[in-house]
């Protein structure tokens, strides 16, 4: 936040706001938000959410969106521009920010492989008896042994970054922290990943119920699990 200098007035484009939790804390922060959100009954939502009086909302791609170049002091997206093609997506953000802008991407990873997770080894195997999550680790919310996550793998996406040419050194940083949930809390959490909103319905409600259950009677009602979030940082030249 102090390094890109986010306060009060900050111009800023978000990338793929999708439920708008990054979006709200942009605004509390006192930024103009004009969010590029696909999904058309998500950028509904972020609208009926937040003051519209801050906050527009490009129905789009980011590839695509409609933004005036050179106008915007940070490009922002939180745990979503995997989704854009980096070869473009970077440039267009560049092409986007004015002079002294900044370019903000980070992610939440569910996991940390360099920490205990006594839930996800619980959970594990539940996943592997899930023909429809068996073949993505991710399916887990967890970081199992020799997977790297896309936001993980930090020499790619600095190098990509500093392939457009366009922006000064990348500043990296690794933020490891704890989540704690009940299990209704992570039934939820659970229910929002991609590869659980993509199982058969009564795939998903089983697997769900799981979940909840192990968290309830394994764990008694509190579930402790490591957290990471990568942040990759760049000044427009």
């Amino acid at each position: 936040m102090q390094r890109c200098s986010l306060g009060p007035g900050t111009r800023v484009v978000e990338v793929g706001p999708g439920t708008g939790q990054a979006t709200g804390r942009l605004l509390a922060l006192g930024a103009k938000v004009t969010a590029v959100e696909l999904d058309e009954r998500l950028a509904e939502r972020l609208l009926s959410k937040h003051d519209r009086a801050r906050l527009s909302v490009a129905v789009s791609s980011f590839e695509d969106a409609d933004l005036p170049a050179a106008s915007f002091d940070l490009v922002a997206a939180a745990t979503s521009f995997h989704w854009v093609d980096p070869g473009v997506g970077l440039v267009r953000a560049a092409d986007l920010l004015a002079p002294g802008g900044w370019l903000a991407l980070w992610w939440n990873v569910f996991g940390d492989k360099s920490r205990p997770d006594p839930f996800g080894e619980a959970l594990l195997p539940f996943i592997e008896a899930c023909p429809d999550l068996a073949g993505d680790p991710s399916g887990a919310g967890a970081i199992p042994s020799g997977s790297h996550p896309y936001s993980l793998d930090v020499e790619a996406r600095i190098a990509e970054i500093d392939a457009t040419g366009r922006f000064g050194p990348v500043h990296h940083e690794m933020i490891r922290w704890t989540g704690r949930h009940t299990p209704a809390q992570l039934r939820a959490l659970f229910a929002s990943y991609s590869p659980w909103l993509a199982l058969p319905d009564a795939v998903r409600i089983e697997m769900l119920a799981t979940v909840e259950s192990l968290a309830r009677d394994t764990f008694a009602g509190r579930v402790e699990r490591p957290y990471v979030t990568p942040i990759y940082l760049a000044g427009r030249r």
